[in-house]
């Protein structure tokens, strides 16, 4: 306890490891966190991320740069951080039975996808039949039939989005609730709306539902059942989150307490890997000019 380092990162995501690396790079004590739980793992491969023409799967993208981070010092800890309590004019974290101390700290917590019961989502993930992100990999699914799952209300703009994809987009309620504007809009979109399915089953190849009794294939199908924002460190420090439990952050992705940043997904923001790393930068670069000036 008796080191207090410039910055703790806490997330070894692809926001939380560039924000480390920048941080070494501006010759500041800095520790990240990581117990390998990121949302970037899901990601069978991904052609929208910059750099990589020929698309790059979501684990070795990590591991390039966690050895980027490790070539400039940075040292990783895996381990989960169970508290952060306000210190002066710093933090204290715990992990396990140990504490550190910081002057700053970055989150980097992420989000995790609220999914169907669905056996075997892991392989139909690596397969393409069921993908997470429309932003990051709709272009991938032109022209096939696509499946948009999850409440009819909240679900409906992302089938919307589709429609630019593929003319064959279905909406597929996960709840019977569903407002008569949003009916109306589907119709207008050529959307197509079904009724609650009894079951949801991966074959191997696609995703089926049983609708009205009788089972339906999608190449292609999009749970789109909501997001948890893993805010709860920050919120229990005082930091303040929106209405979904996405925190809140200003110009320089600080929240609401003195000190403390959050970036990538478990900001309010556009989720996606380029954002969080822009988000990395911003944050990182703003803890380095807080600080005192570290003169060679």
């Amino acid at each position: 306890m008796s080191e207090v380092l410039d910055c703790i990162v806490v997330g070894g995501g692809p926001g939380g490891l560039t924000a480390a690396t920048y941080l070494a790079r501006y010759r500041r004590s800095v520790r990240i966190f990581d117990t390998g739980c990121t949302r970037a793992g899901w990601i069978p491969k991904s052609r929208n991320c910059p750099g990589f023409p020929h698309g790059v799967g979501g684990e070795e993208l990590l591991q390039r740069m966690r050895e980027q981070a490790s070539k400039f010092g940075v040292e990783t800890i895996p381990d989960e951080v169970t508290a952060l309590h306000v210190d002066g004019d710093g933090f204290r974290i715990r992990h396990g039975d140990q504490e550190l101390r910081a002057r700053h700290v970055i989150l980097a917590t992420g989000c995790e996808d609220v999914t169907p019961a669905l056996d075997g989502i892991e392989k139909a993930v690596e397969c393409g039949a069921v993908r997470m992100c429309p932003i990051c990999d709709a272009f991938e699914a032109i022209d096939t039939t696509i499946a948009v799952h999850g409440p009819a209300d909240k679900a409906a703009s992302h089938a919307r989005f589709l429609r630019t994809y593929s003319a064959n987009v279905t909406l597929v309620p996960s709840t019977p609730e569903i407002e008569d504007a949003t009916r109306k809009q589907l119709v207008k979109d050529g959307i197509e709306l079904t009724t609650v399915p009894a079951s949801l089953v991966f074959d191997g190849e696609r995703c089926v539902f049983d609708l009205d009794g009788a089972p339906r294939a999608f190449d292609v199908m999009y749970p789109m059942m909501g997001l948890i924002s893993r805010s709860s460190l920050a919120v229990g420090a005082g930091a303040t989150c929106d209405e979904d439990g996405a925190l809140i952050v200003n110009a320089r992705q600080m929240t609401s307490v003195d000190g403390l940043y959050a970036i990538g997904d478990v900001v309010s923001a556009l989720n996606q890997i380029s954002v969080a790393t822009g988000h990395a930068a911003i944050a990182a670069t703003d803890v380095h000019n807080r600080l005192a000036a570290n003169f060679a």
